[in-house]
């Protein structure tokens, strides 16, 4: 299908069905993981990372890496048997911005974080990118970072990364703590969106470490680098992942290391691709609740 940064994807099943997967490829089209093949660092002197959009803006399907698939695919979130598509809590409309993943990062859930007092939520860290551009899943960007907030969902902490795409025409204007300044309220509405965006399903609010102040980009940066240095004892075995798969083709001094034909084998052996199912009509319902 599509093509960015050298990546493409190629989807199976129907989209918005428990089967559905979006596996990648490289530049030469062989088979890849998002998780573990694509290299953090779209330019490391600069701190540009690259970024694995997993929900463009204005959607709500959560889509996610498969951490536990072979190749690590995205698919749709299940929750008891149904998909998962997250609530539109007023004045929202889904994601926000374009949500997804930096890859070769890993919050180790065995890991209490010093920060935080909490520990990880076994996922690839999380990223919010505020650019204009609606990106399309599966795309792979570079992005600048700007900040985190720390919210701490059901006892674990979960790093949300504010960025930037630097293909935005105003990336340049972006050095940390701009992003009040060129987009008002935005870091108020994030705040707001994952504070509430589970109590429609009836959960409580999330609560945030910090009080729900955004850290600076320095902070953003190490809190990155820490969780790359707990993905490669992950990929190097020398961290039980418990159900986390690690089959990658390019880490070559991990155990986990498979060649292109295993990797064809698995994506042979899913489904093919399919037009996609319609979306529930109750995913377009507004909530609307009073703030405590």
């Amino acid at each position: 299908r599509h093509t960015m940064a050298g990546y493409s994807v190629e989807e199976r099943a129907a989209p918005h069905s428990l089967e559905y997967r979006l596996f990648f490829k490289d530049a030469a089209g062989q088979y890849i993981s998002p998780f573990h093949d694509i290299p953090i660092y779209a330019d490391a002197g600069k701190n540009v990372f690259n970024m694995v959009v997993e929900v463009p803006r204005w959607t709500n399907a959560k889509m996610e890496i498969a951490t536990k698939d072979p190749l690590n695919p995205i698919k749709q979130d299940v929750k008891k048997g149904k998909l998962r598509f997250v609530a539109n809590v007023f004045p929202h409309k889904g994601y926000i911005w374009n949500y997804g993943a930096i890859p070769q990062t890993w919050e180790d859930p065995g890991h209490k974080d010093e920060n935080t007092g909490c520990c990880g939520d076994n996922d690839p860290i999380d990223v919010c990118e505020i650019g204009s551009k609606v990106c399309s899943r599966g795309e792979v960007i570079q992005v600048k970072v700007l900040g985190t907030l720390a919210l701490i969902d059901e006892g674990e902490t979960d790093w949300k990364i504010i960025a930037i795409n630097v293909e935005d025409p105003e990336a340049d204007n972006y050095n940390g703590n701009d992003v009040r300044r060129m987009k008002p309220g935005y870091l108020e509405a994030t705040v707001d969106w994952f504070r509430r965006y589970k109590v429609p399903d009836g959960k409580p609010e999330n609560q945030f470490a910090f009080n729900g102040e955004f850290k600076d980009k320095d902070f953003a940066v190490n809190v990155i680098r820490s969780t790359h240095e707990h993905w490669k004892a992950l990929i190097a075995k020398k961290t039980d992942g418990g159900e986390i798969n690690c089959t990658n083709l390019t880490v070559s001094d991990s155990p986990f290391c498979c060649g292109q034909d295993c990797a064809k084998a698995t994506v042979d052996a899913a489904p093919p691709c399919k037009a996609a199912n319609p979306i529930p009509p109750e995913v377009d319902k507004w909530f609307y609740y009073q703030k405590n």
